[in-house]
């Protein structure tokens, strides 16, 4: 597997990974791949390294993209689902369902916060509370700031070096 760090060429394969990022419950109907064309979803992706503070890396098996996970900025008038501020990017990511369970999100995710580090003070996210991956969020320092119970919750990670926001 190779990691390597995403690029203007790689926005296809971002809106394959927009659509693995999306959770579906056990017993819930997936969504048609259309859902990425919605406004709060294709901002995730529409016109990435065009906006600053884009950042991101992709996983690949034999140059096939198996993951990827980026970094977006956001202002208070358009912003994504863990938005906290205007200073913290918000963190996406997915892997294809065939690679999961492997460590391919970890390996992205330290690879991309490392780097990270080097512009933010911190990182923010989006997850629901039944998705599994909230446990690498928590394992990798994320911690929850609101809101909690059934639905999405917002959780951030405060960088190395860095003080709480």
């Amino acid at each position: 597997m190779l990691i390597r760090w995403l690029s203007s060429s790689d926005q296809a394969f971002l809106w394959d990974a927009l659509y693995y990022a999306i959770h579906v419950p056990a017993g819930e109907a997936v969504p048609s791949r259309e859902i990425v064309n919605r406004l709060e979803l294709s901002c995730y992706v529409s016109g990435w390294m065009q906006r600053p503070g884009d950042l991101g890396v992709v996983a690949e098996d034999h140059n096939v993209p198996i993951g990827a996970a980026w970094l977006r900025c956001w202002t208070c008038q358009q912003h994504g689902y863990g938005f906290v501020d205007e200073k913290t990017p918000e963190l996406s990511m997915s892997v294809v369902p065939g690679y999961r369970g492997r460590g391919v999100g970890t390996k992205m995710l330290r690879r991309l916060l490392s780097a990270a580090e080097d512009s933010f003070t911190a990182v923010s996210l989006s997850v629901s509370e039944s998705n599994p991956a909230k446990r690498l969020y928590e394992r990798e320092g994320f911690v929850p700031i609101g809101p909690s119970g059934d639905g999405p919750i917002t959780m951030v990670k405060v960088l190395s070096g860095q003080s709480a926001i």
